[in-house]
């Protein structure tokens, strides 16, 4: 049984791997740096749990300060619990300041480390394959725990809205970050900047926006989390064919 939670977990991942891998139709990338992507990916979700660990705590502090220190009892299990709407500021924090921009920031951060410099990123693409392989690795690493801890229909449900969300965001990473090695070999300094900071604010909004969705209770707000998936998935698709064919040597 527990082989094939891990399938569960594993099948979505690989299935989305494999599809962007054959969309960079210039120049294949390395498989070992394929791999260590993927494992730096997994390294960012155990990084991006000790910094939300760490943004709970200032969280938490902050709003002690503030004369509300029973928010801690009631938000500390946020990703288990629906989202109150006396706590809509606690949660506003905590999705788009903890959760989102420390996960997606570390995200970056690695993926920056590992590729920028290296001969093999070539193409404006590459920069959407990097970051969607990082991003896989950790929503892979993500789900073995979720589904490990919650079982298999906690990997069917994320299955089709967790781990294509980390993909997504991937794709607007990478699509803004290979928009920024195409302006700095140009010699745009100024315009690598700030496509460099777009590659992490953007996909911190958008999973900052998909995890409040996801977490607030009102009436028919399940169909509006799943309209927001829906035209997220459709807009990275969109953006991964767009990025692909206009793809050039840089």
């Amino acid at each position: 049984m527990r082989l094939i939670l891990i399938a569960a977990a594993v099948i979505p991942a690989l299935f989305l791997l494999i599809q962007t891998y054959r969309s960079d139709r210039l120049e294949k990338e390395p498989l070992s740096m394929l791999l260590g992507l993927v494992l730096c990916g997994i390294i960012a979700t155990e990084l991006a749990t000790l910094a939300e660990r760490g943004g709970v705590w200032l969280l938490n502090r902050l709003f002690m300060s503030a004369g509300a220190a029973e928010l801690w009892d009631k938000g500390r299990k946020a990703f288990g619990l629906r989202l109150e709407p006396s706590l809509g500021l606690y949660y506003f924090l905590f999705f788009f300041v903890v959760v989102a921009a420390s996960e997606e920031g570390i995200k970056y951060l690695l993926l920056r480390l590992r590729t920028w410099r290296s001969p093999n990123f070539n193409c404006s693409f590459d920069g959407v394959v990097y970051a969607v392989f990082l991003s896989l690795g950790f929503a892979l690493w993500e789900n073995i725990q979720y589904v490990l801890r919650f079982g298999f229909l906690t990997a069917m449900a994320r299955a089709v809205t967790a781990v294509p969300g980390h993909a997504c965001f991937g794709v607007f990473m990478g699509a803004w970050y290979g928009a920024a090695k195409r302006w700095q070999q140009r010699g745009k300094k100024q315009r690598s900047c700030l496509a460099r900071w777009m590659a992490f604010l953007v996909p911190a909004l958008l999973h900052g926006l998909y995890d409040f969705i996801a977490a607030f209770p009102a009436e028919n707000m399940g169909w509006l989390f799943l309209g927001f998936v829906l035209l997220l998935f459709l807009a990275s698709l969109r953006l991964v064919r767009h990025t692909a064919r206009g793809d050039s040597y840089l």
